[in-house]
């Protein structure tokens, strides 16, 4: 139920800690979720899309959403959940935001839990105003029903870094190139470049969360130089590699 005064959710919170490589099975609640790691990183899908969450970042996961969570490296997960009542004006989609200052500290304090009613209250009407004017950042990647396009996006998945020209995925596939363009745009909404340098991103941040080198990352993942890879990597998110997880 919604508090009659200030009008705000009510809200359950959860901590936990699991290891690099523990999944989370495929679930849903009947809670909107915001899904932030005091630690580590984390990479969260739907049958919809796939979005990495890496430090100084949350997600936000539209109440009976069915989602399962992989853990990319040693997470410490904590976890907001929002009764549907009272959040007005929250996202009607996942979205990842950059987490602020203030929106961190909330977060760890309601799961830390506060003194008294009187300071739950306050944070959470603190919680949804942050919530409105988050600002998101593009950490997703739109999954294909298409079994033939779902050939190419499983083995660009498991291996970004894969080279091959769209006349060689095509054959993959089982299609004309020019059925598999229409199939990236038609399923996912982007075209097969920039599908496979959105893989290439989020693999990218997964690594270099995990301390791995800028050059060693960027010529894994197939690019010509680590400038290529730097240049990229600013247009989709604003900064340089080695700034990204200072923010």
């Amino acid at each position: 139920m919604t508090d009659p005064v200030l009008n705000i959710p009510t809200i359950e919170v959860r901590a936990r800690d699991d290891p690099k490589g523990f999944v989370i099975a495929p679930h849903a609640h009947d809670e909107h979720q915001i899904v932030h790691a005091s630690h580590g990183i984390m990479r969260v899908m739907t049958e919809a899309a796939a979005w990495v969450v890496p430090p100084g970042r949350a997600l936000w996961m539209p109440a009976r959403t069915v989602h399962w969570i992989a853990c990319v490296t040693d997470v410490s997960m904590r976890t907001v959940y929002l009764s549907t009542d009272g959040a007005a004006r929250v996202p009607v989609e996942c979205a990842v935001w950059t987490v602020s200052g203030l929106l961190r500290e909330v977060i760890l304090r309601l799961v830390e839990g506060p003194a008294t009613e009187g300071q739950k209250h306050m944070l959470i009407a603190l919680l949804v105003s942050e919530i409105e004017v988050a600002d998101m950042v593009p950490l997703s990647l739109p999954m294909p029903r298409d079994r033939r396009l779902k050939r190419v996006t499983d083995a660009l998945q498991a291996s970004p870094g894969d080279g091959r020209s769209l006349e060689a995925w095509a054959r993959l596939a089982g299609a004309a190139p020019r059925t598999l363009i229409r199939l990236f745009h038609k399923e996912t909404g982007l075209s097969f470049r920039e599908w496979r340098r959105q893989a290439r991103l989020l693999a990218a941040l997964e690594r270099l969360a995990e301390g791995e080198a800028v050059t060693t990352v960027a010529l894994d993942l197939g690019y010509a130089a680590p400038s290529a890879f730097i240049q990229s990597f600013r247009e989709v998110l604003g900064v340089t590699p080695a700034r990204y997880f200072d923010r």
